[in-house]
C-alpha cells in the first residue's frame, strides 16, 4: 500500500501519524487497464479456474530462495541509502531493527510459489504491522516491491481460486479501510497538510487539499493493488494456455502417430486388394489354359503346348507384379530407407485393350464400348481412379471367367455429368460388365473381389451396382466421382 507524504528533513517527524514517504508507480496507460481489466473479467468463470497451476519442484523453491535472498540484500543497501538522508535526527529505533522488520516481508516469499495465498495473508499482515510501528521502513521501495509480489503471487499461483478471490477480498478490503482511517484521523490530517507546507484555507488547485491527497492516495493504491491483481492474472492466464498448448501438442504427436499407422494399414489394404485382383486374373487365366491342356495333350499337343506358354507368361507376370507390390512393404524394412522401392508403373486405361486380348486369347468373347461426353476426358483420369476402373474391369472378367458359364461379356466404360443437389454439377466415369451366363457349379468365391470393387468406390465417392439381372447372368456396374 502506497501513501503520500511530502519529501523533506521534516519527514522524519511524521512518524507518529502513520504516513510515510511517497514510491512512485509507474504510469499505466489507460487502453492497457481496460484491456487487461476485461481480459481479468473474462477470465473469472469458475469452469475456467477450477484448473490448477503446478506446484514448482525442489528446483524451484532453489531458484526462490536465490532469488528472494538478492532482493533482500539489495532492499537492505537501499534503506541505509534512505536512512543516510531522509530518517532525519527522528528516533526511529535500532538500525538492525529496522533492517530486521524489513527483512520480514521478504521471508515469506521464499514460499510463494507453494502457499500463495497464505503468504500473501502474512504479508499484508506484517505491511500493516511496519506500517503502525515504523512507517517509514513500510514505505520504501523493497519494501513495497516485496509486498507487490505477495499480492502478484498469489493471483498468479493459487490452486483454489475461491479461497483466492476470498483472501483478496478481505485483504484489499482491510487495506483501504486502514487508509480511510488514517485520512479521517484529524490530527493526522493536519500534520499531512502542514509537511506539504499548506495552511487552511488555502487552495492552488482544482480541489481543496484534503480532497485532493485522498483522491490521490486512493487512486495510487488502486493502481498498486489492480496492477498486482491484473498482473498476477496475466501469469496464471499465460501459464494455463501454455499448458493447453502443451496438451494439444502431445494430442497433435499422438494423433500423427496414429494417422501414419492408419495410413500403413490402409496402404496395406490397398495392397492386399490389388494382390486379390492380380491373382484372381492371372489364377483364372491358368485354370483355363491348365485345363485345355489337359484335355489336348495327347491328340493336339502343339495346342497344349500353347496353353503351356500362356500358363508360364501368366505365371510370370502374376509373380513380377506380386514382387512390384510387395517391394512397398519391403521397402519401410529396408536398411536404406532412402533407397526407393522398384515398381513396375500401375496399369491404367490404355492398359484395357491388353487386358481384353488376354481374356479373348483364353476363349471369353469380349465386346467393349467406349463413350466420352468430352473427347480425351479418359485419357486425363487421376491414376488412382484410373487403377480402379482397371481393377474393377480386371476383376469382373476374372469372375466371369470362374464362376459363370457366359462364353462373353460385354464391358462399357461411360462418362457424364449429373446435377447435384446442390445445383453444380458433378462429373462421372462408369464401368459395366454384364454377361448372360448362369452361375458355375462348385464354384462359389469368398466374396473379397465384390468386397474390394465396392472399397474402390467408396474411395472415389461413387456408387455400385452388383448381383443378377432380370433376363439372366450378372452385372457389375460402378459409377467413379471425377474430382
Amino acid at each position: 500500500m502506497i501513501e503520500i507524504q511530502a519529501p523533506g528533513p521534516d519527514a522524519a517527524q511524521q512518524g507518529a501519524s502513520g504516513h510515510g514517504t511517497a514510491t512512485p508507480g509507474k504510469p499505466f496507460h489507460s487502453q492497457r487497464l481496460t484491456d487487461r481489466f476485461r481480459r481479468f473479467r473474462l477470465s473469472l468463470p469458475w469452469h475456467a479456474e477450477d484448473w490448477e497451476r503446478p506446484v514448482p519442484g525442489p528446483e524451484g523453491l532453489r531458484r526462490d530462495l536465490i532469488g528472494v535472498s538478492i532482493a533482500m540484500v539489495l532492499s537492505a543497501l537501499m534503506l541505509e541509502f534512505l536512512r543516510g538522508f531522509a530518517f532525519g535526527d527522528g528516533d526511529y529505533g535500532n538500525p538492525w531493527v529496522q533492517h530486521l522488520l524489513q527483512a520480514c516481508i521478504f521471508v515469506p516469499l521464499v514460499f510463494r510459489r507453494r502457499f500463495p495465498v497464505a503468504v500473501m495473508l502474512a504479508c499484508s499482515g506484517i505491511f500493516l504491522a511496519v506500517g503502525v510501528a515504523v512507517p517509514l521502513v513500510s514505505q520504501t521501495l523493497g519494501f513495497q516491491a516485496a509486498y507487490f509480489a505477495s499480492l502478484y503471487s498469489a493471483v498468479a499461483w493459487a490452486r483454489n481460486r475461491r479461497i483466492l478471490w476470498l483472501g483478496v477480498t478481505v485483504v484489499v478490503a482491510a487495506m483501504f479501510l486502514w487508509i480511510i482511517f488514517g485520512l479521517t484521523v484529524s490530527s493526522g490530517m493536519d500534520e499531512i497538510m502542514r509537511s506539504f507546507g499548506v495552511t487552511e484555507g488555502e487552495i492552488y488547485g482544482m480541489f481543496p487539499p484534503l480532497t485532493s491527497y485522498s483522491l490521490y492516495t486512493f487512486m495510487v493504491n488502486g493502481a498498486y493493488f489492480g496492477g498486482a491483481i491484473m498482473f498476477g492474472m496475466s501469469s496464471w492466464r499465460s501459464a494455463h494456455q501454455r499448458e493447453q498448448l502443451a496438451e494439444l501438442a502431445f494430442q497433435l504427436e499422438a494423433q500423427s502417430v496414429d494417422l501414419a499407422r492408419k495410413a500403413v494399414i490402409e496402404e496395406r489394404l490397398r495392397i492386399a486388394r490389388e494382390l486379390h485382383d492380380v491373382v484372381a486374373h492371372h489364377i483364372s487365366v491358368i485354370g483355363v489354359q491348365a485345363a485345355a491342356a489337359r484335355r489336348v495333350m495327347v491328340k493336339k499337343p502343339e495346342a497344349a503346348a500353347g496353353a503351356l506358354q500362356t500358363i508360364e507368361a501368366s505365371s510370370r507376370d502374376a509373380v513380377a507384379e506380386m514382387r512390384s507390390l510387395l517391394g512397398v512393404l519391403r521397402s519401410s524394412d529396408a536398411q536404406n530407407p532412402d533407397e526407393p522401392a522398384q515398381r513396375r508403373p500401375e496399369p491404367g486405361i490404355d492398359d484395357l485393350p491388353a487386358l481384353f486380348e488376354d481374356y479373348r486369347a483364353n476363349g471369353l468373347a469380349i465386346a467393349f464400348s467406349q463413350v466420352e461426353e468430352e473427347p480425351g476426358l479418359l485419357a486425363s483420369l487421376p491414376a488412382p481412379l484410373a487403377l480402379s476402373v482397371y481393377r474393377t474391369i480386371q476383376e469382373s472378367l476374372a469372375n466371369v471367367r470362374r464362376h459363370s458359364t457366359a462364353a462373353g461379356a460385354v464391358v462399357a466404360l461411360r462418362t457424364g455429368t449429373s446435377p447435384m443437389p446442390d445445383g453444380e454439377p458433378q462429373r462421372w466415369v462408369e464401368v459395366e460388365t454384364v454377361d448372360d451366363g448362369r452361375p458355375r457349379p462348385g464354384t462359389a468365391g469368398s466374396g473379397y473381389g465384390l468386397r474390394g470393387i465396392a472399397e474402390r468406390a467408396v474411395l472415389h465417392g461413387g456408387m455400385t451396382d452388383i448381383g443378377p439381372r432380370d433376363v439372366g447372368g450378372w452385372r457389375v456396374r460402378v459409377r467413379f466421382r471425377v474430382r
